[in-house]
């Protein structure tokens, strides 16, 4: 029997924070809908995870009523101990090698337009996962063609030819989150490296200009607005077509203290500044996540960048 990983053994020993009592304009109804449950189901049935269960997503009532779901493969342990991330940290399992094949079974069984892939930070992989990314886009392709598909990768920190294996299979939009400002890293995200997650987005798009990149960030956790916008900038300087911003929520007492909770007026001035900067793509709110309105958002960043090159015209 294998062993069973502690949910967060390395969070264990963190001193307890109080999780604040969310304002009304974060409060998300418990997901009850017969659409959710059949989405559930088809996870269950074919053993598969998804980052909206694991990491607690405020959304997953809503997307799971519209049959829309992150998968997350790779396994539900992570190599890693973000301060924010409900995901559990441990020694992972073995990789499944069905897994494409029934990522793919979900893909068609959902009937997505777009979907999003994403996983755990596999550290102790030679490659980061890199090549079970580029067999779940093969399979997708091959059992859906007409999908449309967005990887939420790791930052495949030292792992060389990773980040080329999964651009060369060619997924529609390359998503990297930076997370968090660089002076919060140390604390927020000790495993990574900002100026490799950043280079990650810029070298992915050197590898294939025609790919649509992306990121996201999180806000409440201490940062101040002046650092907000040097990472957009950042960003741009990168080429990054896609910001997402929206809101920390403190997942259990052991995890990263809120700092504030950003108000609605706030995140319209981010989204503001941020098209002002040049990204083809915003989405702000207190409850933007990165796949949350994935496909819809895919679709306007479409539009967006057809719109740009008749310009030029």
């Amino acid at each position: 029997m294998s062993e069973i990983p502690l949910r967060h053994p390395e969070k264990r020993l963190r001193p307890d924070h109080p999780v604040a009592r969310k304002p009304a304009w974060i409060r998300v109804k418990a997901p009850t809908s017969p659409e959710y449950q059949v989405t559930r189901k088809l996870m269950r049935g074919l053993g598969l995870n998804t980052v909206c269960e694991e990491a607690a997503c405020p959304n997953i009532g809503e997307c799971w009523a519209k049959r829309h779901a992150t998968v997350m493969i790779l396994g539900s342990v992570c190599t890693r101990a973000c301060a924010f991330c409900n995901v559990a940290t441990g020694n992972p399992q073995a990789l499944d090698p069905h897994e494409p094949e029934h990522v793919a079974e979900a893909v068609g069984g959902l009937n997505l337009e777009h979907v999003v892939v994403t996983s755990v930070d596999r550290d102790d992989l030679e490659d980061g996962g890199a090549g079970q990314f580029v067999a779940v886009i093969r399979a997708i392709r091959a059992k859906a063609p007409g999908t449309t598909i967005e990887v939420l990768t790791p930052d495949f920190l030292r792992k060389p030819g990773a980040l080329e294996a999964v651009v060369a299979a060619k997924p529609d939009v390359f998503n990297h989150n930076l997370e968090t400002v660089p002076r919060l890293y140390p604390s927020i995200r000790p495993g990574a490296r900002y100026f490799h997650s950043l280079r990650l987005l810029s070298r992915a798009k050197e590898l294939d200009p025609t790919i649509f990149t992306k990121s996201g960030l999180m806000v409440g956790l201490g940062e101040d607005m002046g650092e907000i916008y040097q990472v957009m900038d950042d960003l741009r300087s990168a080429e990054v077509d896609f910001l997402t911003v929206g809101q920390y929520l403190q997942p259990t007492p052991k995890h990263a203290p809120l700092d504030r909770f950003v108000s609605p007026d706030e995140f319209a001035r981010l989204k503001e500044m941020a098209f002002g900067k040049g990204f083809l793509m915003v989405s702000a709110s207190p409850l933007t996540r990165s796949s949350h309105h994935a496909g819809e958002d895919f679709a306007r960043l479409r539009a967006a960048r057809e719109a740009l090159a008749a310009k030029a015209v």
